[in-house]
Formats: C-alpha cells, structure tokens, sequence
C-alpha cells in the first residue's frame, strides 16, 4: 500500500496558530478536503466544525454528525494529515443568529481566523470581530454536497468527487441506499 504524505506549510510560515472551518460535511467531498489543505498552508492547526450535529436521515443532512467526522478522519488520513494539527468538533444548530458565534466559540478551542465562503457565516463572524478569509472553490459546480446528493438520487457517478476512502464508506454504511429511501413517500400522488 502505497503510503501518501501531506505536509503543508508549518512553523514560521504559518500566518495564524489555529484556523476554523465551519461545514455540514453532507457529504464530506474533495471540495472541503481542498479547503483544508488550504487552510492548513496559511495556519498550523484547523479545527473542524461540523454544524448542523444534530441533523441526519433527511434529504439534505443524510448522514449523522457521527458518520460525518468519521469520513474527515478517513479523508484526512487518506492524504496523511497529521491528526494533530486539527480538531473535528461537532456543534448543534442555534437559530439565533445573534448569539450563534458566541455558542460555537463555546464548544471548540480558541481561534485567530475563519475560512469560509458562505455568506451568513462571514457575516456574523465578521460582526462579532472576527478576522474572516476565504477559501478558494475547487470544482464548484461539481463539488457541491447538494449535486453529490443529487447524484446519489439520480444514479449517476458521484465517486469520483469524493475521496477514495469516503466514497467506500459511504457505500459500506448504505449511504445510497438512505438516501433513496429517505426520497420514498407514501402519500398517494394524483
């Protein structure tokens, strides 16, 4: 087994100690591995959130928060990122937008910068006094959690957005199989 290695930059290189990164993870695609190894060429340390933790078995959250960090290690150990130089944290929805900063501040170690690029999560970083970057995209229009989902749905090939080791797990968990199922009604349509 071939043995791959990822380095990235480190020690006086680094512009900041400890970066955050916000995602659900629904699934965990080469896009978001893209963003943390750019995360990890500007910082030393990420810590990986995954948001919406209480969130699974629907259509666009299929997976649970469990199966989520389970696929970021397995990605993350794929291209050898050394596992101390990043923290997956789950954290729960809060549908306050005025306090939501201060609750995930409260459950993960403290940070110098977010990365991210969605627009709701800058916004209430930035106004809360955050140092706020963004991430350059990687095949957006095909790196996308909801295409990939679509995809799972439609029959059509999805592996080859993911890594390797996240596209097996998915199909050891039956991840298509729920996802379909979860597409199933039973309402009588006319």
């Amino acid at each position: 087994m071939e043995e791959k290695s990822f380095e990235g930059t480190r020690s006086d290189k680094t512009k900041f100690s400890r970066a955050l990164y916000i995602g659900r993870f629904q699934p965990f695609h080469l896009g978001h591995l893209e963003a943390i190894k750019y995360i990890l060429s500007n910082a030393k340390e990420v810590i990986i959130v995954v948001g919406s933790a209480q969130e699974s078995h629907t259509l666009e959250n299929p997976f649970t928060a469990g199966e989520r960090i389970y696929m970021i290690r397995l990605a993350l150990n794929e291209i050898g990122v050394d596992p101390g130089r990043y923290y997956i944290i789950p954290v729960i929805d809060l549908d306050i937008h005025g306090i939501w900063v201060s609750h995930v501040c409260s459950h993960v170690p403290k940070f110098d910068v977010v990365y991210s690029n969605e627009p709701l999560t800058r916004r209430l970083f930035i106004e809360s006094g955050f140092r706020v970057e963004s991430i350059p995209f990687f095949k957006r229009e095909l790196c996308s959690a909801t295409e990939i989902r679509r995809r799972m749905l439609a029959g059509s090939s999805w592996e080859e957005l993911l890594p390797k080791s996240v596209a097996t797990y998915i199909k050891e968990i039956n991840g298509v199989e729920r996802l379909r199922d979860l597409a199933k009604t039973d309402k009588i349509v006319r």
